[in-house]
């Protein structure tokens, strides 16, 4: 990741960041004794936290979140904070909407895990086939077990051994896409990647986004099994499709037999068949988690009947035993009544008119924030996330994006909003508009952010 924070590369004299860092870490403790308190007694939670990257929030001290509901959170000290980072997309459609909590409590009565169908089954799957266009479902319970399985079922249909990704791209916390090229280009396991002693570069290609001749030159051989790609790169800066690229994908993919797995969990945003619907993308295989079931922990992954019909005669040619597709709390009763509940009354279309007219207002206002600043950053939105990326121009691959990070001044500005009450995402500076954000919670994220860059630029 590049750590330049040179006011040439990025806009801002370092000394500005500094001072800025400074002026909201003290503002911070100086104001949340609890939150302080709560992180000294979580003394038995490795780094003090459920999951370790908690600790990568640009807070000294973990922030302690009492309530959640709607796009507001309010922490142990009785702070509020308007709520663009929901859970990284995993609230996309706000905290605990009340159509999930009712399918909830109904569900609980009746059993939260069996390793069986229930009622909601067959319709859940009536759902996806709608929504989404693939005739067949599975349900997992991460997007990465999803993408695990999913890529298990790939490789199963067509007999061949390697996967092909894309720079940059997220697909969770599956072994086989943490793989990146480095400076020089070559390919190799991604920096930071702990405890993996494998050279997964022996079973994952990976090229340039928006690049068609390195992806026509990966499957030449034909050995690559599936092509897995988000249609937008979502956790890096973002990066867009550029126009064809999406279709060019699709031709060279049939032309060489190799399935085509499309992962939504971030694209979601796009709409209610995500982005895939929205721009007519007909994929193999589909993978959506985060979201899908309002919050509670569940995935789906889908599959045309072609690969139906593969997966099950690879299926059929081996002696019973275990797949290696699936976990014990997947496809719950509990995930059923979840999946139901979003699909038929929270994900709808009234709901993303919503969520599109304020990333409306999002996109252009803070483009005028950064305009009035005269910084070299712009805009990138896909659907109801909008993110403002550090370089001037759009990007086109991950290489790219990995020199618009600039991490000591993402820190300061996500701790000088969070002061200000406005949260965004942790790791770059991506914001949702939820069915519950207001317009006056958009008023105060493009007041929050204003003033902020102006400390930063003035």
């Amino acid at each position: 990741m590049n750590i330049n924070v040179s006011s040439e590369a990025s806009g801002v004299a370092p000394a500005r960041v500094s001072a800025l860092r400074a002026e909201a870490e003290a503002l911070y403790l100086g104001t949340r004794p609890k939150t302080r308190a709560a992180a000294g007694a979580a003394a038995h939670l490795f780094q003090g936290v459920p999951m370790h990257w908690m600790v990568d929030w640009s807070t000294p001290v973990p922030l302690v979140v009492a309530d959640a509901t709607g796009a507001r959170l309010t922490d142990v000290d009785g702070h509020g904070y308007d709520d663009f980072c929901l859970g990284d997309t995993a609230s996309l459609f706000g905290h605990g909407p009340a159509p999930v909590a009712e399918a909830l409590i109904r569900q609980a009565k009746h059993g939260l895990a069996t390793m069986l169908p229930s009622p909601d089954a067959g319709l859940v799957g009536d759902l996806l086939a709608s929504r989404f266009g693939l005739p067949y479902w599975q349900i997992a319970t991460t997007a990465t077990d999803a993408n695990r399985f999913a890529l298990r079922a790939a490789r199963a249909a067509t007999g061949r051994p390697r996967i092909l990704i894309f720079d940059g791209a997220y697909h969770g916390a599956v072994d086989d896409t943490f793989v990146g090229l480095t400076a020089n280009g070559r390919p190799a396991n991604r920096p930071g990647l702990l405890g993996e002693p494998r050279d997964l570069t022996l079973l994952t290609r990976v090229v340039p986004f928006n690049d068609l001749d390195a992806v026509e030159e990966a499957l030449a051989d034909h050995t690559v099994a599936c092509v897995i790609t988000e249609p937008v790169l979502t956790n890096s800066a973002m990066v867009l499709p550029q126009p064809g690229f999406h279709e060019g994908l699709r031709e060279i993919t049939r032309r060489h037999g190799t399935l085509l797995l499309i992962d939504e969990t971030h694209t979601l945003s796009s709409g209610p068949g995500g982005y895939s619907r929205k721009f007519g993308l007909s994929p193999d295989m589909f993978v959506v988690g985060k979201a899908i079931a309002g919050g509670i922990p569940a995935s789906v992954w889908g599959m045309t009947e072609d690969v139906a019909d593969r997966l099950t005669r690879a299926r059929d040619s081996q002696p019973e035993g275990r797949s290696g597709m699936g976990t014990t709390l997947s496809g719950s009763p509990l995930q059923l009544a979840a999946l139901r509940a979003t699909l038929e009354q929270v994900a709808t279309e009234e709901a993303y008119a919503h969520m599109n007219r304020l990333a409306d207002r999002m996109e252009r206002e803070l483009t005028g924030v950064i305009s009035e600043a005269r910084l070299p950053w712009h805009v990138a939105r896909c659907g109801a996330r909008v993110e403002v990326v550090r370089a001037r121009l759009p990007l086109w691959d991950g290489g790219q994006a990995s020199t618009a990070h600039f991490p000591a001044l993402e820190t300061a500005i996500h701790l000088a909003l969070l002061v200000r009450g406005v949260l965004i995402a942790p790791f770059h500076d991506m914001m949702l508009a939820s069915p519950a954000t207001t317009d006056a919670q958009v008023d105060r994220l493009i007041a929050a952010t204003r003033d902020v860059v102006q400390r930063l630029t003035a």
